[in-house]
């Protein structure tokens, strides 16, 4: 096979901690090559320095048989590389083909040829199946649909290989079958593509080649049709990783939440929510499905506080919630573990241990009157920063330092640690090692024998038929129907249905 890129002994760290400890990594013209590793293995370094987002500290990079330097982004698109990051990288005031033509130059000199660039875009947009309206502002877009603009954004810069990190994190199965389309048909042009994933299933669907890092280094290289995920796995977290069963046990009790007739607008003043009628009952997960934008993130905001509704009602047991502050709902026993951990879940240029309070404290033992017992604060931090395996330098390290997934044990620590009544679960494990979902979902069904109610909305199939015990599911802003489990057995076709709107049923 022909060699499009060769990375040799490549060796990066960050203040004495090895990120890659003298990697080779090499990438075939015309193939999918997977990348595996846990949170912090070095996988996503490794594609930045290829990008010219980092500085490696050593080693070499070939591009064609030649040794080049890249040592920024236009240097590597200038070779044919691209890259879609985890964290969108998109001006959300602009429109889908303003952030696709951004930092171009334009044919007519100084001034836009926004007629050319929207012809491109629409073709890029009809050959490779990846539907966005390019006049929508990126504020007004779900995260789905985000994701694709990066896609197109890439694609439009007329690459040979693609680097796509997590890419799936943020689809529904539907559009994760949408891309794989997108990727063979850029595999067909004779054009490469690196794929980062940590959902094994994946990873074996799509890939001719995978190769697996820990620590730093390649701990494994396999071809899809030589390997499984079960050896995946171990080659991943250096032992054998088997998901917890979903666990039946536990008392389901009376309704903690319910949510009467609420009606709500999206960030594009169109009605997302139509009449919503549903409850959660104690000591039960009722998983929310549904194609990404079908209120699902509507419902989220308004239960916690960001989104007023037009009209309905919110309770928490007897005690009425709608209208009240996100503070107030805190402290009303409320948790909430956001979709978009870096705009809503964190504060990015804080340390970590006060991001690991920053929602109580206000509270004891973290203050007392105007005092904030600081001592208090980061002896917590500390302990949840063992309990929940967040990779950190230290609780006083900036947050934004952190990786993806550590991001998302941080939210996670933060909430479970004040045992909520209520807990809305919005995209539990999106970016998780599989190591790291396994605990997450151990923590999750935790909370749910203790007797906590939790709404887990996941646009992962697999993970709402994996802990969930009853099953509601969303379109165009209604419930098409809920599936109790206690009764009934899902039907994943009649499921699919429900999801694209093709069937409605009586809610059980």
């Amino acid at each position: 096979m022909e060699k499009i890129i060769e990375m040799r002994n490549i060796r990066k760290t960050f203040l004495g901690n090895v990120a890659n400890n003298n990697i080779n990594f090499v990438i075939y013209k015309g193939e999918i090559v997977s990348l595996l590793g846990e949170n912090g293995a070095g996988k996503t370094t490794l594609m930045k320095i290829l990008y010219g987002m980092y500085t490696k500290d050593s080693g070499e990079i070939y591009v064609n048989g030649r040794k080049v330097e890249i040592n920024s982004p236009k240097d590597a698109i200038a070779l044919g590389i691209g890259m879609v990051h985890q964290h969108f990288t998109l001006v959300r005031t602009l429109t889908v083909l303003e952030n696709v033509i951004l930092g171009l130059p334009s044919p007519k000199g100084f001034e836009l040829d926004l007629e050319s660039a929207r012809k491109k875009l629409q073709e890029i947009i009809k050959k490779y199946k990846l539907v966005v309206d390019p006049d929508a502002k990126i504020w007004q877009l779900s995260v789905g649909e985000r994701q694709r603009v990066e896609i197109i954004k890439a694609l439009y810069r007329d690459i040979n290989v693609l680097i796509l990190d997590e890419p799936t994190a943020v689809l529904t199965p539907q559009e994760v079958e949408e891309l794989f389309a997108t990727l063979r048909i850029f595999k067909n042009e004779g054009k490469s593509v690196v794929f980062i994933s940590h959902k094994l299933e994946e990873v074996m669907e799509i890939s001719d080649r995978i190769v697996i890092l820990r620590n730093g280094v390649v701990t494994g290289e396999r071809k899809k049709e030589e390997t499984n995920e079960r050896e995946l796995a171990r080659l991943m977290v250096g032992k054998e990783v088997i998901e917890a069963l979903r666990k039946e046990g536990g008392t389901v009790g009376a309704p903690v939440l319910k949510v009467e007739g609420i009606k709500a607008l999206n960030d594009k003043g169109i009605l997302a929510l139509k009449g919503i009628n549903f409850e959660v009952r104690k000591g039960e997960i009722l998983g929310v499905a549904g194609v990404a934008g079908n209120g699902q993130k509507e419902l989220e905001d308004v239960i916690c506080g960001v989104r007023n509704p037009l009209e309905g009602h919110i309770y928490l047991k007897d005690k009425e919630v709608t209208g009240k502050s996100p503070k107030e709902i805190v402290n009303m026993g409320i948790g909430r573990i956001p979709e978009d951990r870096m705009e809503s879940g964190l504060i990015l240029d804080i340390p970590v241990y006060e991001n690991l309070v920053i929602e109580f404290y206000d509270k004891p033992p973290f203050s007392k009157g105007m005092l904030i017992n600081y001592a208090e604060i980061k002896r917590f931090a500390e302990k949840l920063v063992k309990e929940y395996r967040v990779k950190t330098s230290s609780i006083y390290a900036i947050t934004r330092t952190l990786s993806g997934g550590n991001l998302q044990k941080l939210i996670l620590a933060r909430v479970l640690s004040q045992n909520p009544e209520f807990l809305i679960a919005s995209q539990p494990t999106r970016g998780l090692d599989v190591g790291a979902m396994e605990y997450i979902h151990q923590k999750l069904l935790e909370a749910k024998t203790k007797g906590a109610a939790i709404m887990l909305i996941s646009e992962d199939l697999n993970e709402i038929l994996h802990l969930s015990d009853r099953i509601m599911v969303m379109y165009e802003g209604e419930i098409m129907g809920i599936i109790d489990r206690s009764k009934e057995d899902v039907d994943i076709e009649e499921l699919g249905l429900m999801m694209a709107g093709a069937k409605r049923r009586v809610a059980l």
